[in-house]
């Protein structure tokens, strides 16, 4: 046998699988929670599920993770400060940038540089200047990224002495937004470099917990990670480019859904406990997205699997929104998993039950101090006092204020929680599972004890049967959600053009009247709702709880494959290493009409007046750098490598060809499994 090992680590529940390569066989599965505080903890204890034989022997290890994905989506990460080169404040601010790529203004600071676009003449800045105006706010950052305007075509030499200097003055490492991606537009790559940098200690601690955990038990393995477009990099690279799994656990969803489902079209919808992630097989092949990665309001030139990510797990929050109930997008712990690891929380919420006094807050929620701030300095008065209050353990809002110097009206929360410092707890859809019986692993008492304190906040009977109508309640916005989602994935997908920015407000409004109308046999004047051919295909635990009503209201097929609840665990091990480099090759003409052409490699640009020589130039760099890529990403043995010749071109305005250039574009491919 020729065994792997697969782990996948969500924001609920982490899954790991043994599978034989030789026979594609499932030998083992494995599920536990996700410990936050110690991800080691969480993976150890679903590995424990597997026999030990098969970890020890094991050829592969294969990891897959949506904690980037969260991240992402919540908003989270550490301290991250970018320097563009080349551009100034008043340009990004006239751009929109903040709106369109995602980073605040805060975050970045300009550094006006006068180099030519073709590379060939290079500026610096004067980098005394640089550190002197800049060092105090470069210095209150946990890691730094740096964007050069024409790093694509110039070798990227502020880069590279920006990252220099950030070792030997401050001690923190920079991401260069070279190394990431080779898009012409400097914002969309110091958005890429800005948020790698803010994931960094995200899947460092992932792979050193996973590591941690295969060192004990045995297991010598080389580690792999899948990336955001379903190809393996290694575990060591991925300490460098986190921000190359911001869809890792989707694009692994993806490779096991298609696999599981074997239809012609597909969406598979992976609903975990903070998001729900939708990708799309057409013609058995996973669709791509076009121009890189936007997720979180973070605007990326990642490459990746299409996927629509979309604030609905089953730790969304669920709370009142002007006395109407609503699923927000914040994951918390579901109070059935926080009592069942603090069983004292089951007797506040008792407590809590006789309370007469309604309240703005939510009363029946906790908080509990995931981590202890790395300088305690950064942080106010108010956010000092709910860390030190919460270090004797999880509190209760209702009583918070009685027992330390915090008032609910002042209490500012935001920051520690997207810091991931501390963790709220609350209802959400996995408790309202649990009161209607429909998944009970956890405390069910504690999540029918906060139900019943909901009921009674709402000014209805305290009853078994409002209990459970309460829970359809929940369920029908979920599955709603979802039907509105999976709609205006389907609509942007056959008229991209149409609906580019989303749902217009009256066609979302005549998408939620026909889920309000699904059990309605017939409207007097008009019948609702759209429908598919695609089957859906359900992976991820939710999902068998709310999917089939919504494939029931789309006309649908329904597929739950077998092993769905650890797909993306077996996701990771049907992946392989590809890597792609592609260098281009511009034709440019002298003031005399003399033209030459330019060849735009890693280490920067150079011109030739011969393009045979000039395509071989640029053929033996990307396949020099092709290889170089797959190595990294944990290639190992003789590599094949294959290049092609793109060549650009053009018609005049009277319909003669007009060449532009062109590009060789190397490729490695390597089976892992």
């Amino acid at each position: 046998m020729k065994i792997g090992i697969g782990i996948d680590t969500g924001g609920t529940c982490t899954d790991a699988v043994a599978y034989d390569f030789n026979s594609g066989t499932l030998l083992g599965k494995g599920k536990a929670l996700t410990t936050r505080e110690n991800l080691s903890v969480g993976i150890g204890r679903a590995l424990d599920m597997l026999s030990p034989e098969y970890i020890r022997d094991a050829a592969l290890i294969s990891l897959s993770t949506t904690l980037a994905t969260n991240a992402c989506v919540e908003n989270k990460g550490s301290r991250a400060k970018l320097l563009i080169f080349g551009l100034t404040d008043e340009f990004i601010r006239r751009f929109d940038a903040e709106a369109i790529y995602g980073f605040k203004y805060d975050s970045v600071r300009c550094i006006d540089t006068h180099g030519s676009a073709d590379g060939l003449v290079i500026d610096e800045p004067d980098w005394d200047d640089v550190i002197a105006e800049h060092g105090a706010w470069l210095q209150d950052a946990d890691a730094l990224a740096a964007a050069e305007l024409y790093a694509i075509t110039n070798g990227a030499p502020c880069e590279n002495r920006a990252k220099k200097l950030a070792v030997e003055h401050y001690g923190l490492p920079l991401v260069r937004a070279s190394e990431l991606t080779n898009d012409i537009n400097v914002l969309t790559r110091g958005a890429t470099a800005l948020l790698n940098a803010r994931l960094l200690p995200i899947v460092r601690e992932f792979i050193d917990a996973a590591l941690s955990d295969f060192a004990a038990r045995g297991c010598k393995a080389p580690v792999m990670v899948v990336r955001s477009d379903g190809s393996l990099m290694s575990g060591a690279l991925s300490l460098q480019r986190p921000v190359e799994t911001i869809l890792s656990g989707p694009a692994a969803s993806v490779l096991a859904g298609r696999s599981f489902a074997d239809r012609e079209d597909c969406l598979i919808v992976d609903m975990g406990g903070t998001t729900t992630d939708v990708s799309v097989v057409h013609g058995r092949r996973p669709v791509m997205a076009e121009g890189g990665i936007q997720i979180g309001g973070w605007r990326t030139h990642v490459k990746g699997v299409y996927v629509d990510t979309f604030a609905l797990g089953g730790d969304s929050a669920v709370r009142l929104s002007n006395e109407k109930l609503q699923i927000f997008p914040r994951r918390v712990m579901p109070l059935c998993a926080a009592a069942r690891h603090w069983p004292a929380i089951r007797e506040m919420l008792h407590e809590l039950l006789p309370m007469e006094r309604r309240s703005q807050f939510p009363l029946h929620e906790f908080f509990y101090l995931v981590r202890e701030p790395r300088e305690l300095r950064r942080y106010t008065r108010e956010e000092t006092a709910l860390i030190e209050a919460l270090r004797g353990g999880p509190r209760i809002l209702a009583n918070l204020h009685e027992t330390s110097d915090i008032s609910l009206y002042h209490l500012k929360s935001e920051r520690l929680e997207t810091e991931g410092i501390v963790m709220r707890c609350g209802l959400t859809p996995t408790d309202f599972m649990h009161i209607r019986g429909d998944y009970t692993e956890y405390d069910r008492e504690a999540s029918v004890l906060a139900g019943r304190v909901l009921l009674r906040r709402l000014g209805r009977e305290d009853t078994p049967e409002e209990l459970i109508a309460l829970a359809d309640e929940v369920y029908s916005l979920a599955g709603e959600k979802m039907y509105v989602n999976l709609l205006r994935i389907l609509l942007k997908q056959q008229y991209p053009e149409s609906f580019a920015d989303g749902l217009d407000a009256q066609t979302e409004f005549l998408i939620r009247q026909g889920w309000a109308m699904r059990h309605t046999e017939e409207s007097a004047l008009i019948r609702y709702g759209l429908g598919t051919r695609a089957a859906l295909v359900g992976i991820g635990a939710p999902t068998h709880v709310f999917l089939p009503a919504v494939a029931k209201a789309l006309g649908a097929e329904y597929v739950l494959p077998e092993n769905a609840e650890v797909a993306n665990a077996l996701g990771a091990l049907k992946a392989d290493i590809n890597a792609l480099v592609r260098i281009e090759i511009s034709k440019a003409l002298e003031s005399s009409g003399h033209s030459y052409y330019i060849v735009h490699a890693p280490a920067g640009s150079s011109r030739f007046n011969d393009l045979d020589e000039a395509i071989e130039t640029a053929r033996a760099a990307s396949e020099e750098a092709a290889l170089k890529e797959a190595r990294a990403r944990g290639a190992l043995g003789e590599l094949a490598v294959s290049t092609t010749v793109e060549k650009h071109s053009t018609l005049s305005k009277w319909g003669t060809k007009v060449e532009l250039g062109c590009a060789t574009v190397s490729e490695v491919t390597v089976r892992v499994g």
